[in-house]
């Protein structure tokens, strides 16, 4: 009697523009991949929303692809990552009540300012490792009570895009160890929930399920399951990942002074430490790598400022024309500068009411100027976060970018100028699902150990900032951090323009 071989890990990334997921060989990396889209939606200024029906329709098709692909009898363990904290209601029969308000989201405005009121930033520091911010669970909890009352009657449960995934295989709803971090409601010390906070802010705990570090078998797939999405049942399920913590641990990030640049919807910035000492302006999580912590930055927009350009400003046209187009133009952006903040914006800022700016337009300005000015201003982003670690002595000792940006020469060598600093590119596609996938064989035991990650990492061409560039991007960083703050008593102005008549 032959055994079926359960030897690949399976990786699912529900991601903002598309979900991707990996079946990763423990031996020899990647052996099958799929992607299937999926669609923000913003239907007010600084909403974003998406439908969590999308995401499990797309789990079972990318699924079923793979495993007609390499048989699901191979797949030996299956993990979930997704962006953190995406927040979704669910019923008792644990069924979305609403579309999920995404980390990103900036509606909840007024409720930030009555949370801060409530808390204060100094104790939310102190307790969450985070200050109270639009991308906290209490703010977007509160907006719902406020403005939706009855999908607030109706909530049984609060959970992100991950955990419903995996609670969908596996019949178990419980919650990623940083979507509670996250939240702005956990204590990372205790690692426990804060009443004290969970008061103020009139949250039942009994809406969070069980938290779980990210290697911990949660479940196993259900034959209702594995009916829909080809997966066999009975096959481990693990808690899972933030997504931008995967995609660290599939980089390599492992030491303190490791950072790495994400160019994904959003930027982010995750520096790698070895003991937990938050930073007033950063989001703070666990590593998935037990003992280790990641000092994390977060830009609202960044691959999605390209977009909008593309479709908005672009016409429509091929970002590698874009590119060409900017590459044509001179570091400065022919005294052009962007601010990046089209949904507000996150770290290092903490601001919902930022806007999206173009600065210094003449008749001259041609379309290539306009798409450097992005390419620049998002990288004036990174740059702020990085200086401001080095004003705290956290050394930058390393410096990787991953995501899709990095598929631009023009934008990593953008980078480089900006930050003054050499760039190496982490090469490959679904960080986050490969981290993800990696995190599943060790809750499985499939690997020795978490060093066994750097055989999957590949690297690609290092990008030297260049003297004569960099001269002109210290100018024009400048500029736009002294644009943000004049800017700053207009942003409320702007938006107040916009509420119905």
């Amino acid at each position: 009697m032959t055994h079926a071989r359960h030897d690949l890990l399976l990786g699912i990334d529900i991601g903002t523009t598309a979900l991707k997921a990996v079946v990763l060989d423990p031996a020899g990396g990647i052996v099958a991949q799929a992607t299937r889209p999926h669609t923000l939606r913003s239907l007010h200024a600084g909403w974003a929303e998406m439908d969590p029906h999308e995401w499990w329709a797309t789990t079972q098709a990318a699924c079923r692809e793979l495993t007609a692909r390499v048989g699901a009898e191979r797949i030996a363990a299956v993990g979930v990552t997704g962006m953190v904290p995406a927040m979704v209601a669910l019923d008792g029969t644990m069924q979305p009540l609403r579309a999920s308000i995404q980390q990103n989201d900036a509606r909840a405005l007024a409720e930030v300012a009555d949370v801060r009121a409530l808390i204060g930033d100094a104790a939310s520091l102190a307790v969450t490792g985070g200050v109270v911010s639009q991308q906290q669970i209490g703010p977007r909890w509160r907006w719902v009570q406020r403005h939706e009352p009855e999908i607030a009657a109706q909530t049984r449960h609060l959970c992100g895009s991950y955990d419903l995934i995996t609670q969908h295989l596996t019949g178990v709803l419980s919650l990623e160890l940083n979507w509670a971090v996250e939240s702005g409601l956990f204590d990372i010390r205790s690692r426990d929930w804060h009443q004290p906070f969970l008061d103020l802010v009139d949250i039942d705990v009994a809406l969070f399920p069980p938290v779980r570090e990210p290697a911990t078998i949660v479940g196993v797939i259900t034959p209702e399951a594995a009916a829909v999405t080809g997966l066999r049942a009975g096959t481990p399920v693990v808690a899972g990942s933030a997504d931008h913590v995967a995609a660290a641990l599939a980089s390599g990030i492992a030491a303190p002074g490791e950072v790495l640049l994400k160019f994904g919807g959003g930027g982010d910035v995750l520096a790698c430490a070895d003991r937990a000492e938050p930073h007033p302006a950063f989001f703070f999580d666990f590593h998935n790598i037990p003992g280790l912590a990641l000092i994390n930055g977060c830009m609202a927009t960044s691959g999605s400022f390209v977009r909008w350009f593309q479709r908005v400003i672009g016409g429509g046209a091929d970002l590698a024309l874009l590119d060409a187009e900017a590459a044509a133009v001179s570091p400065g952006a022919g005294g052009v500068i962007a601010l990046p903040y089209l949904l507000g914006e996150k770290t290092p800022l903490f601001d919902p009411e930022a806007r999206g700016v173009f600065v210094g337009l003449m008749l001259h300005h041609e379309r290539g100027h306009l798409f450097r000015a992005v390419l620049e201003g998002i990288c004036c982003g990174f740059r702020h976060h990085l200086d401001l670690l080095r004003e705290d002595a956290r050394p930058v000792t390393r410096l990787l970018a991953a995501d899709g940006g990095t598929r631009s020469p023009l934008w990593m060598q953008i980078t480089a100028d900006t930050v003054g600093a050499p760039l190496q590119v982490v090469t490959g596609d679904a960080a986050s699902a490969v981290g993800v996938a990696f995190v599943a064989g060790m809750g499985i035991g499939a690997f020795g150990g978490w060093d066994d990650v750097r055989r999957f990492v590949s690297v690609g061409p290092v990008y030297e900032p260049r003297p004569d560039a960099a001269r002109v991007m210290d100018d024009a960083y400048a500029i736009y951090r002294d644009l943000y703050t004049s800017l700053t008593p207009v942003f409320p102005r702007l938006g107040a323009l916009e509420r119905p008549l």
